[in-house]
């Protein structure tokens, strides 16, 4: 939704959400709305801008939706289209990407591939084996004409040295740091909790990876041959250095990739970055393929997280089945509502979530909300194996989400955050089967083992569940 469509959003009645606003120290609350926004309403735009006509748009929603899904389709893009304020743009390709090693090898394919511009943000950019592969990248596109342009967080990299930006920046890549630890370097005003916790690569302003990745070497290990037990009623600690880590990402070609370079550009400005040299940034896009991608990016300066609206109304229209999977997750209120509120009316609710994390607050916050959720008949299940840290969820095999969002108040309220929805059976049933891999991966929470967990797990959640607010 465009933020200055939200105020006729919610008075011409036609999504299936009102909005409560209350200012961005808190979450918008979100409440079913009696007309639910009308299937036959939903247009599509091609690549070129034109608008489909609505015979064209109902032949593509049978043609994405299939025998088995085009009706529940026809609901969940009529309510996206509410939600974003316009018509949903088609003819991207999304690629998913599992894991560290096939992510940065879609990202080094595609930066060796570049030749006008490289957008790159990201919330941790370490000096180590991955990071220092990815500086020298860079640093030879820069020496070739393509102009590089970088985005990282402050806190995200406190640790690197600052040696480590000032070779690329003396190689004339342009480097920007997001609220700067120190407030004597922020230019454009300093907030001590907010962070940008997106991570996105942008080539030629056509060819764009985003999700959960952060450029690490703790990345970089395959999921092939590790090894691992329960740690039902664990701590949170183990030997998290063994583990590999597990992460989805995307890579998107097509229209969808114009929204996305918007995105950076509007951060860059924000930070206030020095002008950027002249390069076609938005260049003409043509249609690379047929997923229907709505590109949503968050920011605490915002009076309202759009990605916390969207994912309530699809949370609150679900019909069958929600399949999350979360690296951190501390659930709000009206996010537990959602959770066992869809239970109720039939929906087969799973949710896949770490058996030990690199977070010990965060992992214990969770954990505080547990018996809540099992109680209302939520599916908790814990990663074996891996350190989780995908962020993906798919509702009713047509609605499919992967980016850098948690499903915590860190994410929707403090963070600025990075997430692609993709409406359509075919690629709802490739995340389907991704999570179906997570889930034979991964250990059930009944609630009666959870009422029987040790004293000392307890006196964690509790202790940890005082801070949910600020993790």
């Amino acid at each position: 939704m465009n933020r200055s469509s939200l105020s006729k959003w919610l008075t011409r009645g036609a999504a299936s959400a009102a909005v409560a606003l209350a200012g961005c120290s808190s979450l918008p609350v979100i409440t079913p709305d009696l007309t639910r926004p009308d299937p036959a309403s939903v247009q599509f735009q091609a690549a070129n801008g034109r608008i489909l006509s609505t015979e064209r748009s109902k032949e593509l929603i049978d043609k994405l939706g299939g025998a088995e899904h085009d009706d529940v389709l026809a609901r969940h893009l009529a309510l996206e289209q509410a939600v974003a304020g316009g018509p949903l743009v088609l003819g991207n390709r999304v690629v998913i990407l599992e894991n560290g090693p096939n992510t940065y090898a879609a990202m080094f394919s595609a930066i060796a591939a570049a030749r006008d511009s490289i957008n790159m943000e990201t919330y941790i950019l370490e000096d180590d084996e991955v990071g220092r592969q990815l500086a020298d990248a860079l640093i030879a596109k820069q020496a070739q004409g393509v102009q590089v342009n970088l985005i990282h967080d402050g806190v995200g990299t406190l640790a690197t040295k600052k040696e480590y930006f000032k070779r690329l920046s003396d190689a004339g890549i342009n480097v920007l740091e997001f609220n700067p630890v120190n407030p004597l370097a922020a230019k454009a005003g300093w907030t001590v909790n907010n962070r940008d916790h997106r991570k996105l690569l942008v080539i030629d302003g056509r060819t764009a990876v985003m999700g959960g990745i952060n450029i690490s070497s703790v990345y970089s290990s395959s999921l092939q041959g590790s090894s691992g037990g329960s740690t039902s009623g664990g701590s949170g600690g183990g030997d998290k250095k063994s583990l590999p880590w597990r992460d989805t990402d995307l890579l998107i070609e097509g229209p969808v990739v114009a929204p996305l370079q918007k995105l950076f550009m509007e951060t860059w400005e924000g930070q206030k970055g020095k002008p950027l040299a002249q390069r076609q940034y938005f260049p003409a896009l043509k249609a690379q393929g047929q997923e229907v991608v709505r590109a949503i990016g968050s920011s605490p300066d915002e009076p309202f997280s759009q990605i916390y609206v969207t994912l309530i109304s699809a949370l609150n229209s679900a019909e069958s089945e929600i399949l999350l999977t979360n690296a951190y997750f501390v659930p709000d209120p009206q996010l537990m509502r959602s959770l066992i509120g869809a239970v109720a009316r039939g929906v087969d609710v799973k949710l896949i979530v770490p058996s030990m994390s690199d977070s010990s607050l965060v992992f214990h916050a969770g954990r505080s909300h547990y018996e809540p959720l099992l109680r209302g008949g939520v599916k908790l299940y814990e990663r074996r194996e891996a350190l989780l840290h995908a962020k993906t969820a798919v509702i009713d095999g047509v609605w499919a989400t992967v980016g850098s969002t948690n499903l915590d108040w860190r994410s929707f309220l403090h963070n600025q955050e990075l997430t692609a929805v993709v409406l359509g059976a075919e690629f709802a049933a490739k995340m389907r089967a991704a999570f179906e891999r997570d889930l034979a991966a991964s250990e059930p929470i009944t609630l009666e083992a959870w009422q029987r967990r040790p004293l000392t797990t307890r006196a964690k959640e509790m202790f940890a569940r005082l801070w949910e607010y600020w993790l």
